[in-house]
């Protein structure tokens, strides 16, 4: 008996001892890893401060124990227990939490954007700069460039009036698409019946308030179906035309038309125009119209499972079958080479000039995303090309190597077919996330230069944005156009830097 007794006493004690070791493990490498993390989110949260990306705060601070199933307050010092479910009997839940922590972030940067503050990058300022160009170390395009940057992070929010007959109050806007020399912006609008479309001219600056005027003209297109992309095409002349694609329903098939810019002008007496052609296909995913001369009057489209380039005046057809739906188009302005992204993250080209036979493969060149790509962007000397995805990844890829040489950090997508912005002229990357913010990344290094909040909050107040040096033409004022909602705003470059 006395043995077994001292034999269970020394099982308990080498028993107490492990565990003891392993707590110390345990606390020790959890205290490290907990370091570690904050000092990385320090790093990250630092960079992005100077161009207002928020933060998450969700977390709960490192001096407060976390327990499971619970909220803890900072205002209110307290825990507070979380339920299962998300209705309106009960507010707290972790959606509910972060849906009102982002507003609380969203209200704080616009009262942060109406002082300008922040500045592009930190330390730059134009009294540096000017003092740099002036003792000879910095060239011209390094000094426009940093300038423009200068001016974008203190860009002002304006509110526009639109001067239009439309008086329906729930109309908002879904698009804004600018023609080649921004003189003119297609806008798609919907309400509770259908699709409107229409064009608002941009009518050069107003006098002693640096904004642009806009005029929506009387005559809109309305349609009951929803078009999945649009984009200008220029058939008798420069962006005569607008390439419409409409989604198929029931027996309806998928459809594309080319809707002339003359049955909008307040003094047109035009028909309707008549369906270009049908697609057997549901679902048409993307257009492009192509501007090199060698295929001139063409256009593409992105189906499931192909590809369709048509000559908008024979009417002939090439058709290009791919393994994966087609989201996104752009064809080459030097050669009459079309680039493709598909569902699968695949980026591929083709030449529209070979005529393959079914063993050969027509695919000029090929590289992946990680996910579906959404908006492709070729630059203007067209060895480099732009392309964001599903995952909220964009990239800058060489042609010549297919390979990746830049990314902007920063955007945010989970599944919305998002598109993106390039002005080379100002040196800027553009695009608007699915958390309602827009970014602006340096093109030439992939800095975030500034994170604009959306003006109004709601799920569908996802902005339609488009940047020019430019607006209104060759005489115009440069700035961002922003479309929220009902709401046209007009975000200015401020001139007393």
């Amino acid at each position: 008996m006395e043995r077994s007794k001292w034999r269970d006493r020394r099982q308990s004690a080498r028993h107490n001892r492990r565990q003891h070791n392993q707590w110390r493990y345990r606390e020790h490498y959890s205290h490290r890893n907990q370091h570690y993390d904050a000092g990385e989110s320090n790093e990250q949260n630092s960079s992005r401060m100077s161009a207002g990306e928020p933060t998450s705060s969700t977390s709960v601070p490192s001096d407060v124990p976390e327990l499971p199933g619970f909220y803890y307050d900072r205002e209110k010092d307290r825990y507070f227990r979380l339920l299962p479910g998300n209705n309106n009997c009960n507010p707290l839940t972790w959606e509910a939490i972060n849906k009102r922590e982002m507003e609380e972030k969203r209200l704080k940067m616009l009262e942060e954007d109406a002082i300008n503050t922040r500045v592009a990058r930190m330390g730059m300022n134009f009294i540096s700069l000017a003092r740099k160009r002036h003792c000879g170390l910095m060239n011209f395009q390094s000094y426009h460039q940093l300038v423009h940057e200068l001016k974008i992070s203190r860009m002002r929010r304006n509110k526009l009036t639109i001067q239009s007959s439309d008086s329906s109050t729930t109309s908002n806007f879904r698009m804004i698409l600018a023609d080649t020399n921004c003189e003119r912006v297609l806008v798609v609008k919907n309400d509770v019946i259908g699709y409107k479309y229409g064009i608002v001219n941009l009518n050069g600056c107003m006098k002693g308030s640096g904004l642009i005027s806009v005029s929506l003209c009387d005559n809109l297109y309305f349609t009951f179906r929803k078009g999945t992309s649009i984009c200008w095409a220029s058939l008798s002349e420069e962006d005569s035309h607008i390439l419409l694609c409409m989604t198929g329903h029931a027996e309806t098939p998928g459809s594309i038309n080319l809707l002339p810019t003359s049955i909008f002008s307040n003094s047109s007496t035009e028909e309707p125009p008549q369906m270009l052609c049908n697609f057997k296909s549901p679902t048409v995913w993307t257009c492009a119209w192509c501007y090199n001369p060698q295929a001139d009057k063409c256009f593409s489209t992105g189906l499931q499972h192909r590809v369709v380039v048509t000559d908008a005046v024979t009417g002939k057809k090439q058709i290009f079958s791919t393994s994966r739906d087609v989201l996104a188009q752009q064809f080459a302005r030097r050669v009459p080479v079309l680039y493709n992204g598909c569902r699968s993250g695949e980026i591929f080209s083709i030449d529209i000039r070979q005529r393959t036979k079914k063993w050969q493969s027509w695919k000029c060149s090929h590289f992946f995303h990680q996910s579906a790509v959404t908006s492709i962007r070729l630059l203007q000397d067209e060895n480099y090309l732009l392309a964001a995805d599903m995952i909220g990844k964009i990239k800058l890829w060489d042609l010549r190597m297919a390979r990746c040489v830049r990314q902007y950090d920063g955007h945010h997508n989970k599944h919305a077919p998002l598109p993106i912005h390039v002005n080379e002229e100002v040196g800027i990357l553009l695009a608007v996330g699915q958390d309602h913010y827009t970014r602006i990344w340096s093109l030439k290094d992939g800095c975030l230069l500034r994170t604009i909040p959306s003006p109004d909050s709601g799920c569908d107040a996802i902005p339609s944005i488009v940047f020019s040096a430019r607006l209104g033409g060759s005489r115009g004022v440069p700035g961002l156009l922003m479309a929220v909602k009902q709401d046209l705003y007009h975000y200015t470059y401020k001139t007393d830097l």
